[in-house]
């Protein structure tokens, strides 16, 4: 085997050709907006760790929450046994979530709570005596995970996951509709195949790593009122919108939707530890109510509702109550919208777009996305560009100084990059 270029040893990365890629950076801890380099270099965080980190690093009210249960309950498997933290946790989120989404299935990823969330699916029909409804409805510029099923209804030609072609379940992925003739021809799609259909799965506002596109609220809105129309189940990934990161705590209450069913993860624990929840209303719920045990969801990951989890979770949230959260979103997406703004006359750019605490600049290609990080490294920052976009998403508790040291390089960075092409 040639020898890897990199510090590795023995680790497999994610995302990553392990025999060209760069040396990944060594961190010895982190702390507020910031990453430190085991070299002694102090990087500000404008992604919040894959869009976790949402209070910052290593934040004291968590911290010692997780303390505390670690003392008192690490772990305790959920077959059969329940446990307060976990029971307070599905009880806050139902509480906070709009309408009748009152049942919390947790897992401990995001992929993860989306493939329960298409058995979820797939089983209400069959608990109702439907067996035809077999495949999932999403769109172009959606990603949902890396599981099976999950990439299955990622978009399958522009995602990272078109090697799988032809190997995956066959899902149909369409156009997400944005205009009026896009909206014909999407019910006219509805009206040919809603009845072998479970379900319409999208990510409300932002499709994430799809490439941060935006759309609409009441684009949103549309889409959930034929899947009404239509006797579909509506599944929302609020995975990365949830939370806060959109402008409100979720990115659906913008539209005034509720869903059937919701996924959340990512900043649930505020990037402190894995953790993920399947939400279901009482109607999904009930379908699965049966004097046969066979009826039941036959489902169960080992760590879910792992105690230390469910305790940085509801502190967490916490937080949400104590701290100006949403404020400081609405602030971060001002700053956002007036400094990155200069990016939009560079030559290569294609479009630059915020939401909440969420800053885009597309361009027409990142075929130096290495060069661009390492630039970003150089001026003190942990920005990671990917597909065609330079994007931020930080700690809704940074700092205006670290925020404008953030869009200031992305603009001076981008400048340089403009100029290279």
């Amino acid at each position: 085997m040639p020898p890897l270029k990199n510090n590795t040893g023995h680790l497999w990365l994610p995302y990553t050709q392990m025999q060209t890629a760069p040396a990944p950076l060594d961190v010895a801890s982190t702390e507020g907006v910031h990453i430190e380099l085991a070299d002694g270099r102090r990087l500000v965080d404008g992604v919040s760790s894959w869009w976790t980190a949402c209070h910052g690093y290593n934040h004291p009210h968590i911290r010692a929450a997780v303390q505390a249960q670690l003392a008192v309950m690490p772990h305790v498997m959920f077959g059969g046994l329940v446990h307060e933290p976990a029971r307070n946790l599905a009880a806050r989120l139902a509480a906070l979530l709009p309408g009748d989404l009152n049942r919390v299935f947790f897992s401990d990823s995001g992929s993860v709570s989306v493939e329960i969330a298409l058995k979820m699916a797939l089983q209400y029909w069959l608990n109702r005596g439907v067996s035809g409804r077999r495949k999932f409805i999403a769109f172009a510029g959606a990603y949902h995970g890396d599981t099976i099923g999950a990439m299955s209804i990622c978009d399958p030609e522009e995602g990272m996951h078109a090697l799988f072609s032809g190997m995956l379940p066959e899902q149909h992925v369409v156009p997400l509709p944005r205009t009026e003739s896009e909206f014909a021809a999407f019910d006219s799609f509805l009206t040919r195949h809603a009845g072998e259909c479970a379900a319409i799965i999208m990510e409300p506002l932002v499709q994430g790593a799809g490439g941060m596109k935006f759309h609409r609220p009441e684009i949103l809105a549309a889409i959930r009122k034929r899947a009404f129309d239509h006797d579909l189940l509506f599944i929302l990934d609020e995975i990365m919108t949830g939370f806060g990161r959109t402008g409100s705590m979720f990115a659906c209450e913008q539209a005034n939707v509720t869903p059937d069913i919701m996924t959340l993860s990512k900043a649930l624990t505020g990037g402190t530890m894995a953790l993920a929840a399947t939400v279901a209303s009482d109607r999904v719920f009930d379908a699965f109510l049966s004097d046969d045990p066979g009826a039941a969801l036959m489902h169960g990951p080992t760590y879910m509702a792992n105690p230390l989890a469910c305790a940085a979770a509801n502190a967490s949230l916490d937080l949400f109550v104590s701290e100006p959260r949403l404020a400081q979103v609405t602030a971060i997406e001002k700053h956002l919208e007036a400094t990155l703004e200069p990016c939009r006359g560079l030559p290569g750019v294609v479009d630059v777009r915020v939401k909440g605490a969420i800053g885009v600049v597309q361009v027409v290609d990142l075929k130096a996305s290495d060069w661009l990080k390492a630039r970003f490294v150089e001026e003190g920052l942990w920005i990671r560009p990917f597909g065609d976009i330079v994007y931020l998403m930080p700690p809704f508790i940074i700092g205006t100084a670290e925020l404008a040291r953030l869009t200031g390089a992305v603009v001076t960075v981008l400048t340089e990059w403009s100029q290279r092409r």
